[in-house]
């Protein structure tokens, strides 16, 4: 009786321990994101080729600041230093926020908008539909939808305005890092 209450706990425990050190797609996600910290990398613009804001202009992503709950990546278009993606894992979940700032520092009157994840997605993709928040501050952006990609050699980054033609995609190549930037725009070290 001894030897099986004993067998008993030891295979609970094996099977408890295994359940418990399993990641799973958000975390996975997150780890890729974190193995990324404090590093930059160079992106190209797949679609729209010719779209006038990007095309022709250096575009750089530094993935600034990482904890176990947040991360930033700043994003680069040429000299533009205004955009940061913010990045917050919350209950097997991710929010997608769009921070802009003007070159003082300032809030731009449309920031932080974005959406979060409805469910664990996948290890290399999560889909951050438009929350309430973006529906009110841009109507436009209501069926927005934006999606990250990661693997070991490539982070994407992309959106498509469902019920338009709108659809952009930037690809980062992960297998080439580059000097880290000056600081984004309004950024407190």
């Amino acid at each position: 009786m001894i030897r099986y209450i004993i067998a008993s706990f030891f295979i609970s425990f094996v099977i408890n321990t295994s359940i418990g050190q399993e990641k799973n797609e958000v975390d996975q996600f997150w780890s890729s994101l974190q193995s990324l910290c404090n590093t930059s990398y160079k992106g190209t613009l797949v679609l729209p080729e010719n779209d006038p804001q990007f095309a022709g202009k250096e575009l750089l992503m530094h993935v600034r600041s990482c904890n176990d709950t947040e991360i930033k990546i700043p994003f680069f278009v040429g000299e533009d230093r205004s955009r940061t993606w913010v990045l917050t894992k919350s209950n097997d979940r991710i929010l997608l926020k769009h921070d802009h700032r003007h070159e003082d520092g300032s809030e731009d009157k449309i920031t932080m908008y974005g959406g979060m994840t409805t469910n664990v997605g996948q290890a290399g993709i999560q889909v951050f539909p438009a929350d309430a928040e973006t529906q009110v501050m841009i109507p436009a952006a209501s069926g927005n939808v934006w999606w990250i990609t990661i693997d070991k050699t490539t982070f994407t980054y992309n959106l498509r305005r469902l019920g338009t033609e709108r659809i952009f995609t930037i690809s980062f190549d992960l297998s080439t890092p580059v000097e880290n930037p000056a600081a984004p725009w309004g950024w407190k070290e």
